[in-house]
């Protein structure tokens, strides 16, 4: 009778444990701490995100929650077990749930504890540096976290956690997009001082950094730094559009407080300024610092000059012997003072990059000692910037009526990604577009409902040249599009050019050299090139913005063509706007003309 009640005991306590486990496997915490899919993207739906074997501890551990709950109890209850030394974060997981009682259960881990006291922190900040369009992997933005170790501003000390794909340096631009986008490369956390992320960001690429400290109290950070050391050297995959730098941020959030939200919807590109919104949006962003790149400061110092000052302080930098020159002593102190620090800045800027030589030396020198002998004067603030976050939705669905020649038309435009040169411009860069995969359907009465454009890629950086700043503006772009080559007829084309623009109050002029290679089936050739060039204007004037430009190229099979386009978009919201637009297309003796009214709405 005894012997059988002990059975039923043992038999209930083993079904007890066994439920208790299939419990555990479906919390919140287990499950963020194996990166498992809940359905935020695509691929992997339902299994684990991690592209590495050395991560599981049981053989289906990456497509079964339970039985790898089940493996790592049976690895990490015994004491002294060295799993326990790997995967820290899932022992608290356990101790906690299970009740597991030991003072202590790192004792016998030297790295892990070693590498523990080194790193700890009181406060994570998301940190977000802005565009950079010369650098395809940061075009949208870049985003990776910060742990401070004390609650004031001192960041020095602080440490940064990166996510990025792991390249080699042979790899070029075109090569780096078409492997990020397929993903063909592995993508690993990594540890690394906050100060190198400043010198690289803001100081080598002149990129503005936004900062916005996350309400995470100690226990959540904790859990979110042990749980790094579990992803050391640990591989995932890598995609450009969605598992990216930004998406895996979200994943180690949701560790440190799971059912968070933030990974509840599907995700088809996660950008940057995405991730920042979802923060913000959940209620885990409580302030928010801007921090100015060594170009913006730069650029403030030189505003409060005018032109001919600008143009001294510029000859002062090359030459500081000119501080003796009348010209440069007519003026009062106040005013030699802002042009000594204009040019002592701009000598090391435009250096940063390049070895220390005695020239460069010298001269810094001499400038710094000028602006010393001078009336201090205060430094400018850049001018004010909205939030990237505050800016509009990365996707956008357009819907449009106009007129070809005598022909009405309807029309429907949706792009997945990003901003353009006319729209609302708060929160994003001056002059700078980057459009992706957007499609536009346009219908007639005399005929069905046709593709009319499949954009691919559109990169526009126009960057206005200064005394200080000579940027070079370029452009490349490539997808279908109707273009007139025997009738109006779809051609896919690659197109791209480079060249010059400045600023003229709110007025930007710019002037390109293009070429085009374009395939069509009215060229004989496959390939068809032509060259030519592109001039147009840019007016900004709080809600408007408006755009005046001309293109033309010349192909090797003796045709030619040219157009000339003025829009205007008027912001209506900043989720809403509406864009007029005029476009004459033109040919050896001939011509259409369109006119088109949009209205435009912008969505994450």
């Amino acid at each position: 009778m005894r012997f059988a009640l002990s059975c039923v005991i043992l038999f209930y306590c083993l079904g007890a444990q066994a439920a208790d486990l299939e419990t555990l496997a479906e919390q919140p915490r287990w499950r963020a701490l194996l990166h498992i899919n809940p359905g935020a993207t695509l691929r992997d739906r339902q299994r684990s995100y991690v592209d590495d074997d050395d991560f599981f501890l049981a053989a289906d551990g990456a497509d079964d929650p339970l039985a790898e709950l089940r493996a790592t109890r049976r690895a990490l209850a015994p004491a002294g077990a060295a799993e326990r030394c790997r995967f820290p974060a899932r022992y608290r997981f356990l101790a906690e749930q299970l009740g597991w009682d030991d003072p202590a259960p790192f004792a016998h881990c030297a790295d892990y504890q070693e590498w523990r006291a080194a790193v700890h922190a009181k406060r994570a900040v998301l940190v977000f540096p802005a565009s950079y369009l010369n650098s395809p992997s940061s075009m949208f933005g870049h985003t990776l976290m910060r742990l401070d170790q004390g609650d004031d501003g001192a960041v020095w000390l602080s440490w940064a956690i990166n996510f990025g794909a792991v390249t080699t340096e042979d790899d070029n631009s075109l090569f780096y997009i078409y492997r990020g986008l397929a993903g063909g490369y592995p993508g690993r956390f990594n540890l690394v001082p906050y100060v190198q992320k400043i010198q690289q960001y803001s100081n080598m690429e002149s990129r503005d950094i936004w900062e916005y400290t996350l309400d995470l109290d100690q226990g959540e950070i904790d859990w979110m730094i042990d749980h790094l050391w579990e992803l050391k050297d640990i591989n995932f995959d890598y995609y450009f559009f969605d598992e990216n730098c930004s998406f895996r941020l979200l994943e180690l959030v949701e560790v440190a407080r799971p059912g968070s939200g933030l990974l509840d919807d599907l995700r088809f590109a996660e950008l940057p300024v995405n991730t920042v919104r979802s923060l913000d949006q959940e209620g885990l962003v409580t302030e928010r610092h801007y921090r100015p790149s060594k170009e913006q400061e730069l650029q403030a110092l030189s505003e409060r000059l005018d032109r001919d000052e600008r143009v001294l302080a510029r000859r002062l930098a090359d030459d500081p012997g000119l501080a003796d020159s009348a010209a440069f002593q007519a003026y009062p102190e106040t005013r030699r003072a802002l042009m000594a620090r204009t040019a002592y800045r701009y000598v090391r800027f435009v250096n940063r990059k390049a070895a220390r030589t005695e020239d460069v030396a010298g001269r810094s020198f001499a400038l710094l000692s000028l602006v010393n002998r001078l009336p201090a004067v205060p430094e400018p603030a850049p001018a004010g910037r909205t939030p990237p976050e505050q800016g509009h939705g990365s996707q956008m669905l357009a819907v449009a009526g106009g007129q070809r020649g005598a022909d009405d038309f309807g029309e429907l435009t949706y792009r997945l990604t990003y901003h353009d040169l006319l729209d609302n411009r708060a929160g994003f860069l001056d002059g700078a577009q980057i459009q992706g995969l957007g499609i536009t359907l346009r219908g007639t009465e005399s005929q069905a409902v046709d593709l009319e454009a499949l954009d691919v890629v559109s990169i526009r950086s126009l960057a206005p040249r200064t005394e200080f700043a000579k940027p070079l503006s370029w452009y490349v772009e490539g997808g279908l599009e109707r273009v007139r080559a025997g009738r109006r007829r779809l051609a896919r084309y690659v197109q791209g050019g480079a060249g010059a623009s400045w600023r003229l109050g709110n007025l930007q002029p710019y002037l390109l050299a293009s070429a085009r290679a374009e395939n069509n089936s009215d060229f004989a050739p496959l390939i068809t090139t032509g060259g030519g060039a592109e001039a147009g204007i840019l007016y900004h004037a709080g809600r408007w913005q408006w755009q005046l430009g001309g293109a033309g190229h010349y192909f090797i099979n003796d045709v030619y063509r040219h157009r000339t386009t003025l829009a205007v978009q008027y912001a209506l919201a900043r989720q809403h706007g509406l864009r007029a637009e005029v476009e004459r297309e033109g040919w050896r003796g001939d011509g259409d003309t369109e006119f088109k009214l949009q209205w435009r709405w912008y969505f994450d």
